[in-house]
């Protein structure tokens, strides 16, 4: 793997699908973030931002007067953000490289090597997708985001619940056996695929009050743009599960042959992991 903290790899061919994941799933985050009443002028903080897909659309929305902090574990992520930004002329956009289990602390830092006055209780908004479901400590990313908001600041989460609940029609048990070895090996390196499940409890937990949760209980079929979605993640994942030996490179063969059938089959669907929005209010 490119990276030994991300589990998914920093590489080239991660960088192209978190920007195609990113398209396909954009407007269920606009809608998040309409919800979370994001406006121009205000301060927002993009938490385990990767290379800024969704970064760069924060800022232009934060517009001039507002401001943009990215913060992810990945330097090449971070150094192609913050190039990215200089090259787009995107000045109220910063990212830092950082454990977003310890945000709080890295912007502090940050903050202090700048000379800029602390970033405690001066986000109004801050967003979190698919980070916290692979993160040992995701009560700490809570915590520390609740630090950073002001009073009346949401934090909005976008995340998995019940991933093992992705099925592919009709049944397979090649498909089945590779989504157990998924979420075993995301449990393996200290995340949760059920973590929205959690989730309420711990942003309660964090002095953060529930504002809104809801579901995206999407079904792909083949030739469907969406079916591309899942066929990226294989392409990407599964051979590492073989390294990471979740399955062998029979049960790889076994589950691509499967995977190009149903690709091929009209009959065919697959129901996606569902993906669920949960917003928390800091109180004032």
């Amino acid at each position: 793997m490119s990276s030994p903290e991300y589990i998914l790899g920093t590489d080239a061919a991660e960088h192209w699908r978190l920007g195609f994941q990113h398209r396909l799933w954009s407007a269920a985050a606009h809608e998040a973030w309409a919800k979370a009443r994001i406006a121009p002028g205000q301060s927002i903080l993009d938490v385990g931002c990767g290379p800024g897909y969704a970064t760069f659309d924060l800022a232009h929305i934060a517009g001039p007067t507002g401001r943009l902090v990215g913060v992810d574990e990945s330097a090449p992520f971070i150094n192609d953000l913050n190039a990215a930004a200089r090259a787009r002329n995107v000045p109220n956009l910063t990212a830092h490289v950082g454990d977003v289990q310890h945000i709080d602390e890295v912007l502090c830092r940050a903050a202090a090597a700048a000379g800029e006055p602390s970033p405690i209780a001066t986000f109004d908004l801050a967003y979190a997708r698919w980070v916290l479901c692979f993160v040992k400590d995701p009560e700490a990313v809570v915590r520390a985001v609740a630090r950073l908001l002001k009073p009346g600041g949401r934090f909005v989460v976008q995340d998995y619940f019940d991933y093992e609940h992705m099925t592919l029609a009709p049944k397979r048990p090649e498909f089945s056996k590779v989504i157990d070895a998924v979420a075993r090996s995301w449990r393996a390196r200290g995340g949760n695929p059920d973590l929205v499940g959690n989730l309420p409890g711990i942003m309660s937990r964090a002095g953060l009050t529930v504002t809104h949760l809801d579901s995206h209980n999407r079904m792909a079929r083949p030739g469907s743009t969406i079916w591309n979605w899942p066929t990226t993640f294989w392409q990407s994942f599964v051979p590492r599960l073989v390294q990471m030996n979740e399955i062998t490179q029979r049960d790889a063969d076994a589950f691509f042959a499967c995977w190009a059938e149903a690709s091929n089959d009209p009959d065919a669907f697959m129901l996606l992991p569902p993906v669920f929005d949960v917003i928390g209010q800091k109180p004032g």
